[in-house]
């Protein structure tokens, strides 16, 4: 999908009236389209071609690619960092930020450093605690939460100045998001808190997975009675499950994840149930679409990335459109050659 008023493909777009950042992602909701964000698992490894090859299965599918920041409290390579490889050939990355590891001078300086360097969307967040992490003994920051962050950046961006009062001298012109549970208890609270994030400034939200489709309708009723559909553009996270004890696991353990009994008993009587996951998640991909305030979905394939292509291609969701991505058309170099890391010897 090319805009007519794009210059070179892959290159920022002109900003329009109304807009904040010269980003895809904002042009394609903006215009009405249904976006397609995915979840790219950054790598433990200095290697940046494996970046780019974990970013090349989403190629012609996703409108943007979401740079995870730690999560789970786990270590891997910086979101920053990810995106600062995406966006050195045209990606549209989404970078996470979590105020669990940073403080908020680091944080205001990631803001204007992935600006700099191209990213258009960035993603707040408050960030899993450490004790669910590869590195319990870590000093949790949280110097802000979510609702701090986004007024940060958002004054960052439309008042030019630092927290401290501080001008800043070129703005980011960035579109910010923030993310919403919408199967969380209490129930009752969500649309609320929702709300609140967008008042800090929340352009864009992307939910916990959804599998409870009758629930995801509630929900967004009550945003719609808020009268918040015209102030956010909403993505529904899905993604494939590999078996029924997997499904289990997620319910048990992951937070505001609720998978009802029915999911369950499905996925453990399929005789193909990585297969069915994915059957699963394509039906819930056509259901949500159809849902009023729905403006995309966001595929958190944890380690099925390779999946995405089949989920939405099945979907026909994108109805015929095809997200720009590096080397389509010969209109953006591919991916740069860079010699693999020398390992010492032993």
């Amino acid at each position: 999908m090319k805009f007519d008023d794009e210059p070179v493909p892959g290159y920022p777009l002109p900003i329009l009236p109304g807009h904040t950042s010269p980003g895809r992602l904002e042009r394609v909701l903006r215009s009405g389209g249904f976006a397609i964000t995915a979840e790219l698992e950054p790598p433990d490894s200095a290697d940046p071609s494996e970046v780019y090859r974990r970013a090349k299965v989403f190629d012609g599918y996703v409108d943007a690619i979401n740079a995870t920041d730690g999560s789970g409290a786990n270590c891997h390579m910086s979101s920053l960092a990810v995106c600062a490889l995406l966006t050195r050939v045209g990606y549209a990355p989404i970078m996470q930020i979590s105020c669990r590891d940073k403080n908020r001078i680091a944080i205001q300086g990631d803001i204007l450093g992935g600006a700099a360097m191209g990213v258009c969307n960035m993603l707040c967040l408050s960030g899993d605690g450490v004790q669910s992490g590869d590195h319990p003994q870590a000093k949790p920051v949280f110097d802000l939460d979510c609702m701090s962050l986004l007024e940060i950046g958002r004054d960052m961006r439309d008042a030019h100045r630092f927290q401290s009062g501080r001008k800043v001298t070129s703005a980011p012109r960035v579109f910010f998001g923030a993310a919403a549970n919408p199967f969380g208890q209490p129930f009752d609270w969500r649309a609320q808190r929702l709300a609140k994030k967008v008042e800090a400034g929340a352009q864009f939200i992307q939910t916990q997975y959804c599998y409870d489709v009758p629930r995801l309708r509630t929900f967004m009723q009550e945003v719609e009675d808020l009268g918040l559909l015209g102030k956010v553009f909403i993505l529904v996270g899905v993604g494939p499950m590999r078996s029924a004890k997997v499904a289990e696991w997620m319910r048990s353990n992951v937070p505001g994840v609720h998978i009802p009994d029915a999911v369950i008993k499905r996925m453990s009587g399929a005789e193909k149930p990585a297969a069915e996951g994915r059957k699963i998640c394509t039906e819930i991909v056509q259901e949500v679409k159809e849902i009023k305030g729905v403006a995309g979905v966001h595929i958190m394939a944890y380690r099925q990335e390779d999946s995405v292509p089949e989920i939405v291609t099945n979907s026909g969701v994108l109805q015929g459109r095809v997200p720009w991505y590096p080397g389509r058309d010969g209109s953006a170099p591919e991916v740069p050659h860079i010699p693999a890391p020398v390992t010492a010897a032993a």
